[in-house]
C-alpha cells in the first residue's frame, strides 16, 4: 500500500494509518509555526497524540480526549485504497501474479504457488468463484464506481471488512450493497467508525443488552435508535448505582420503545450515562404495573437526572420540580425503614434502598430530607390524585351538550363505555371512543376495553370524543 503525497479534496473526516496507528482527519492547512501544509489528526489511541488539537493558543480542531490530537505531514499518511484494489492485492492481481487465499498466504499446489498464466475469462471466472474474502487490515477507506464490485466478485456470501480505514456506515453500504449474495459481514467497530454520531439499529433482534459493548466507546456517537429489538433490560455494571458509565460518553439520544423493558431497574442504569437528554421510551408494561401513564412519567424524570425530553415531550422546570418532590414524598417511608434519617449524621439508608432509588440522597441534598407531615399527606392525597377532569363531547351530535365528568384513571374502557350509555342513552356496544390530548392536536383510538384510562396517557383537561 503506498502513502499519499497529495492531500485528497474530502481529506476532513477521512481516516488514515501511520506506522499502525489509526486516526482521523479534522483539519487540514497551516499553522504559523511551521510552513506548508498539515494534518490535524484525531488519534484512536490517545497515548499517540500530544493535544487537544490547540497550538500556542489557537484551537485548529477538537478531540475527544485531551491529548488526542496532533499534526503530521500529508505524505506520511495513508489514506487507504477501494475495495476491489484490496481483494485483488490480496487474492491475485491482473498479469502473472500469485493467487493469495483469505490470509494473505500463497495457494500452493503441491510445494509451487498458483499463478495466474490463463486468459482473462480464466482470471474473472477465478473472481466468480470467491465466495469468503478477508480484506481485514488492508486499509479500505472507500468504494468503486457502482457495480464494478458486483461485476468483478459477485458471488461473495462471507466478508471480513475489519480494521480498516472506513469512515462512516455510508462507506460499508456502498461496498455491501453491491454484493447482492452477502450473508455474514464482519465489521468489528471497536477502533473505527470513530466519526459515527449517529446508529440505527431499530427493528434487529439483539441477542441480549450484552451485545451494546461492542458499540458502547464509539466516541462520537450521540444517538442511538434501538426500537424493536427484543431488549428487556439495558445494564452498565462498570459503575457504582449513583456513578457515570465510561459507556456511550456523548449519547444524547436514546430511543428503547417498542421493547419489553417493564423494571424501573433499567431506568435507573440509564442515568449512569454522562451526556443523556432525551429518551423515547414506550413503558406500557410499567404503567400497568403503576395504573397510571403520568405517574410513571413522573417516575422516570425523577430518576433521571440531566433529562431534558421524554417522549418528544419538554420537561419543564416546573414538572421536574413537582416529579422530583413527589418521588422525594412517596419512597420517604421506604428511606426511613432502610436507615434514613433527617439528621445527617444518623442518615444511613442501606445498600439495597440506595441500589433501587439511587438518585434519592441527590434529591435529599436539593429539597432536604422529607417530613413526617409530608409523607403522611401525600398518602392522603393518593386517591384524588387519581381522578382525572374530563370533557366528553359528541361531535357528530351538535345538539349533544358537553359533559364535565371526574373519572378515574384506573376505570377500564368497557366501564367508560357503559356509563356514557346511560348518560347518553345510545346503545352501548355502538359507541366509539376516542381522545383528544390537551398536549398535542391529534386523535387516539381507544379500541381495547380491558385497558384503562391511564394506559392511554389520559390527562386532566383531555377531551372524550363519543361516537355511534
Amino acid at each position: 500500500m503506498t502513502q499519499s503525497n497529495s492531500v485528497p479534496c474530502d481529506a476532513v473526516g477521512r481516516r488514515i494509518v501511520y506506522r499502525d496507528e489509526y486516526g482521523t482527519v479534522r483539519f487540514v492547512g497551516t499553522v504559523p509555526s511551521a510552513a506548508g501544509i498539515w494534518l490535524g489528526v484525531e488519534w484512536d489511541n490517545p497515548e499517540r497524540g500530544k493535544h487537544n488539537g490547540t497550538l500556542e493558543g489557537v484551537q485548529y480542531f477538537q478531540c475527544s480526549h485531551p491529548t488526542g490530537g496532533s499534526f503530521i505531514r500529508p505524505q506520511k499518511a495513508n489514506f487507504g485504497v477501494d475495495f476491489l484494489s484490496a481483494v485483488r492485492d490480496r487474492y491475485g492481481q491482473e498479469g502473472n501474479q500469485g493467487i493469495q487465499d483469505c490470509r494473505g498466504n500463497p495457494l500452493r499446489w503441491g510445494k509451487k504457488p498458483i499463478e495466474f498464466l490463463g486468459s482473462q475469462d480464466v482470471k474473472q471466472r477465478w473472481f466468480d468463484a470467491l465466495l469468503i474474502v478477508s480484506v481485514s487490515g488492508c486499509q479500505v477507506s472507500h468504494t468503486n464506481e457502482e457495480d464494478e464490485i458486483s461485476n468483478v466478485c459477485p458471488n461473495i456470501i462471507e466478508l471480513d471488512l475489519a480494521k480498516n480505514l472506513l469512515p462512516s456506515w455510508d462507506k460499508v453500504a456502498q461496498i455491501t450493497r453491491q454484493l447482492r449474495k452477502l450473508e455474514h459481514l464482519d465489521l468489528r467497530p471497536i477502533g473505527v467508525l470513530q466519526s459515527l454520531t449517529l446508529l440505527d439499529l431499530s427493528s434487529n433482534q439483539l441477542a441480549d443488552e450484552n451485545q451494546l459493548v461492542h458499540i458502547a466507546y464509539l466516541p462520537r456517537l450521540e444517538q442511538l435508535i434501538l426500537s424493536n429489538t427484543g431488549l428487556t433490560s439495558l445494564h452498565f455494571d462498570d459503575i457504582r448505582p449513583d456513578g457515570k458509565t465510561a459507556m456511550f460518553p456523548k449519547l444524547k439520544f436514546l430511543a428503547i420503545d417498542k421493547n419489553q423493558i417493564s423494571e424501573f431497574s433499567t431506568v435507573n442504569e440509564l442515568n449512569k450515562l454522562q451526556s443523556l437528554e432525551q429518551l423515547k421510551f414506550s413503558h406500557y408494561a410499567m404503567v400497568e404495573h403503576e395504573k397510571n401513564a403520568k405517574t410513571v412519567r413522573q417516575l422516570i424524570i425523577a430518576k433521571l437526572g440531566h433529562l431534558n425530553v421524554l417522549n418528544r415531550t419538554e420537561i419543564s422546570a416546573d414538572e421536574r420540580k413537582g416529579a422530583e418532590l413527589d418521588y422525594r414524598k412517596r419512597f420517604g417511608k421506604d428511606w426511613m425503614k432502610a436507615g434514613g434519617h433527617q439528621d445527617p449524621e444518623k442518615n444511613r439508608p442501606d445498600q439495597e434502598f440506595c441500589a433501587e432509588h439511587p438518585r434519592y440522597q441527590a434529591l435529599i441534598e436539593k429539597f432536604g430530607a422529607p417530613e413526617v407531615s409530608e409523607m403522611e399527606q401525600q398518602k392522603l392525597f393518593a386517591l384524588k390524585d387519581q381522578l382525572l377532569a374530563l370533557t366528553i363531547r359528541c361531535p357528530d351530535s351538535p345538539d349533544q351538550k358537553l359533559l364535565e365528568k371526574k373519572l378515574p384513571d384506573s376505570m377500564i374502557i368497557q366501564k367508560v363505555r357503559g356509563l356514557l350509555h346511560r348518560l347518553l342513552k345510545v346503545p352501548g356496544a355502538e359507541l366509539k371512543l376516542t381522545y383528544i390530548s390537551s398536549k398535542m392536536d391529534m386523535e387516539i383510538d381507544m379500541d381495547n376495553d380491558l385497558k384503562p384510562l391511564s394506559y392511554y396517557s389520559i390527562e386532566n383537561g383531555d377531551c372524550i370524543l363519543v361516537r355511534w
